[in-house]
């Protein structure tokens, strides 16, 4: 566990920096890469946490990315586990599904519907 940071709402004990939002600016935490999996695997809401270097998709964005790449802001006295997308999209991650997701959602999508 972070040192400092039992919760969602405690500040996690890394310096920050003005990140710009559609809605105005908020904290985005410098994390260092060392700590990235341990922040991840503090934050993330389901289990098991996926491995830094797993592609996901983002539904908001339409895009998929690198997990290593999510960003966590400070808002409103808690810390959020967002996508790299979150500034022009504002994906958090329940808004994350895996890559085979899609491509089963593509499958679907392709059924004809021929008799």
């Amino acid at each position: 566990m972070i040192w400092g940071a039992d919760s969602c709402e405690d500040k996690l004990p890394f310096p920050t920096k003005p990140l710009e939002i559609c809605s105005g600016v908020v904290e985005e935490y410098i994390i260092p890469e060392d700590k990235k999996q341990e922040v991840l695997e503090q934050l993330y809401l389901f289990d098991p946490a996926p491995g830094l270097d797993e592609e996901l998709f983002d539904i908001h964005e339409g895009k998929s990315f690198i997990v290593r790449d999510y960003r966590v802001t400070r808002e409103n006295g808690q810390n959020w586990l967002v996508s790299p997308y979150y500034p022009s999209s504002g994906g958090t991650v329940i808004d994350w599904v895996p890559m085979d997701a899609m491509q089963d959602d593509e499958d679907e999508d392709d059924v004809s519907l021929e008799e």
